[in-house]
């Protein structure tokens, strides 16, 4: 059991992983039906943000059979990275001014890419695409126009973006029986602006 927080024993610091393992069980709790997307959402902001392991308790302190050694410190280890991470990086920039642009099939995403829309549509499709780096930040900006971004249901996705007179929104289309991301799976942030726009993330079954 953690210590309590003394000038003798400080709270102890969240890693990189104890943050990851409680994520995945807040998404096995999504497809499990006991939280919504918008919980989830929430939930994963705390996590994300948690500097302490006392600070990931809360989020997933009342789903069942979820155990004290939950967020305790993760045994170190290298982790095993998922196959689809690692390649050359594919561009950095979608761009739509009047127009539209997409990025589908097989590319690389790369650690940050930035998806700009003014008057026109912009598609950024995941489901069939490498990443450069586990970690990646899509900074997605919709001004009068609208981006989508297909991600698969086999990554871990952070939406935190705004939207003023418009909608910066995801969407859960991977159905109920879809399974947690496996272990050292893709970490995708998307964030940004959708001002009289709209940003939509969708998560989908992988092809």
């Amino acid at each position: 059991m953690e210590q309590p927080a003394s000038p003798e024993h400080p709270p102890m610091r969240a890693s990189d992983a104890d943050r990851e393992r409680v994520a995945q069980i807040l998404h096995a709790a999504l497809a499990e039906g006991r939280i919504t997307v918008q919980e989830l959402e929430e939930r994963l902001d705390t996590v994300y943000a948690a500097k302490t392991l006392a600070e990931l308790g809360p989020p997933v302190a009342d789903l069942p059979g979820v155990s004290a050694g939950a967020v305790q410190p993760a045994t170190p280890r290298t982790p095993a990275l998922d196959d689809r991470i690692g390649g050359v990086p594919g561009s950095k920039m979608s761009v739509a001014i009047m127009s539209g642009a997409d990025r589908k099939g097989a590319w690389t995403v790369p650690a940050e890419h930035n998806s700009f829309a003014f008057w026109g549509g912009v598609e950024l499709d995941l489901r069939a695409a490498r990443f450069a780096e586990r970690h990646s930040t899509i900074t997605a900006v919709a001004i009068m126009g609208g981006i989508d971004i297909v991600v698969p249901d086999d990554v871990i996705v952070d939406v935190n973006g705004i939207g003023f007179m418009g909608a910066f929104e995801s969407q859960d289309r991977a159905g109920a029986s879809t399974q947690p991301p496996p272990p050292g799976a893709p970490v995708v942030k998307v964030t940004g602006l959708a001002f009289w726009g709209a940003v939509t993330v969708i998560r989908k079954p992988r092809r």
